[in-house]
């Protein structure tokens, strides 16, 4: 993968039609197909055609983008807090604590921590944080705005 750097609304987008449980590969097939209007019956508050410009303009990163993952261009803090709903289900002062600088003690699996890592904009840093969980497949970080 290169540097597969993709908007926050077309990551929400993304994350929307994952987590209603479509496939890459639908998507894919959706887009080459310009079913725009089966993606609107998912969710018809986001402009699907977006996401069939980012596809057209180069297919073959776009499948990138959804197999080996993406980093969003710049994250927000409401950003990096529905991404983290939609890609993770953590959920903020539930599954984590916002601070003035972004978020501390989040849990996540450990397979999931390169993807959390990768989906960051320049904008933010994660650490791992000394405290452990406990449980062993899991680590606890802090995420920060820099």
């Amino acid at each position: 993968m290169g540097n597969n750097m993709i908007s926050m609304m077309d990551a929400y987008m993304i994350e929307t039609l994952r987590s209603n449980g479509l496939s890459n590969e639908q998507m894919v097939t959706l887009l080459e197909e310009k079913q725009i209007s089966d993606l609107e019956r998912i969710n018809t508050k986001f402009n699907f055609n977006n996401l069939l410009k980012l596809y057209e303009q180069d297919k073959d990163i776009f499948k990138s983008v959804l197999q080996d993952g993406y980093m969003v261009k710049f994250l927000t803090m409401n950003g990096l807090k529905n991404l983290l709903q939609m890609k993770f289900n953590k959920v903020a002062e539930q599954d984590y604590q916002i601070t003035d600088t972004g978020i501390q003690h989040l849990e996540i699996e450990t397979k999931s921590f390169h993807t959390l890592k990768q989906l960051l904009s320049i904008n933010w840093v994660i650490q791992e944080n000394a405290d452990t969980s406990n449980n062993t497949s899991n680590k606890i970080v802090d995420i920060h705005i820099v």
